[in-house]
């Protein structure tokens, strides 16, 4: 994928030669790479498909597990944000004010903190984010977002030989887990989880298979790659104005 795309911006004042003074730095517009992000029901084995669609890419991946453990892991968090540009940090607290001032995000000091890791993920780009909302706060333009689904018998029964469950306590624990995840998304940016429009796509793990729902998503994320680098300069997101939003 080629290097994001800088704004240009005129600097008054600075001599054609000889020494110019010390070099401005311009705004990056748009995450360094692509994400992709995975929405999945309770049970469709989304995780499991996010890990090995990270395989293929040679990405890494951030599931529930991960994140959360950056959160509560000072030293750790700390570790993976010094191998953050400080450009893309910046971004990512830009685009957070965005979501905030523009998308009415509505979440307490911990749901913050966490939004603000995704974002940061997201902005070093090549990382594949699993639930958090991800694929609904980050830019269209550099984002896969996928939805993984199942059958609900097949959700249930997979759920039951995961978490060694009865079928009725596998029945309840999918049942609770997509009630959390949807008040989630409602409570923080007032959308509905269930809405095919929000997606880049839909894909069926039972019908597909792990093997090839991540395939399937291998390949949209080659595709988007083709179109990123093919897109002309005035066509990619400008967020600028993202930066006055975060210094505010």
């Amino acid at each position: 994928m080629s290097s994001p795309v800088s704004v240009p911006f005129d600097v008054p004042g600075v001599p054609m030669h000889g020494f110019r003074g010390e070099e401005p730095i311009a705004a990056l517009t748009h995450p360094r790479g692509l994400t992709v992000a995975i929405s999945r029901q309770a049970g469709a084995r989304g995780t499991t498909i996010a890990r090995k669609v990270a395989d293929i890419l040679a990405w890494q991946v951030f599931d529930h597990d991960t994140l959360d453990y950056l959160v509560q892991n000072d030293a750790a968090r700390e570790q993976l944000l010094a191998d953050v540009p400080a450009d893309a940090r910046r971004w990512a607290d830009a685009q957070l004010a965005h979501l905030q001032n523009d998308r009415n995000l509505n979440a307490d000091a911990d749901s913050l903190q966490l939004i603000r890791l995704v974002l940061t993920v997201a902005a070093r780009g090549n990382a594949v984010i699993v639930g958090r909302a991800a694929g609904f706060m980050l830019p269209a333009e550099t984002t896969i977002h996928i939805r993984v689904i199942a059958p609900s018998e097949s959700r249930i029964a997979y759920m039951a030989q995961e978490l060694r469950l009865t079928r009725p306590e596998a029945a309840e624990e999918v049942r609770a887990r997509d009630e959390r995840r949807a008040l989630f998304l409602d409570r923080t940016l007032a959308l509905d989880p269930s809405d095919p429009t929000g997606y880049d796509a839909v894909v069926n793990s039972e019908r597909l298979g792990v093997e090839g729902a991540a395939q399937f998503i291998g390949w949209a994320v080659r595709t988007k790659q083709m179109f990123t680098e093919l897109a002309d300069e005035p066509t990619m997101p400008s967020f600028t104005d993202l930066d006055e939003l975060a210094g505010a």
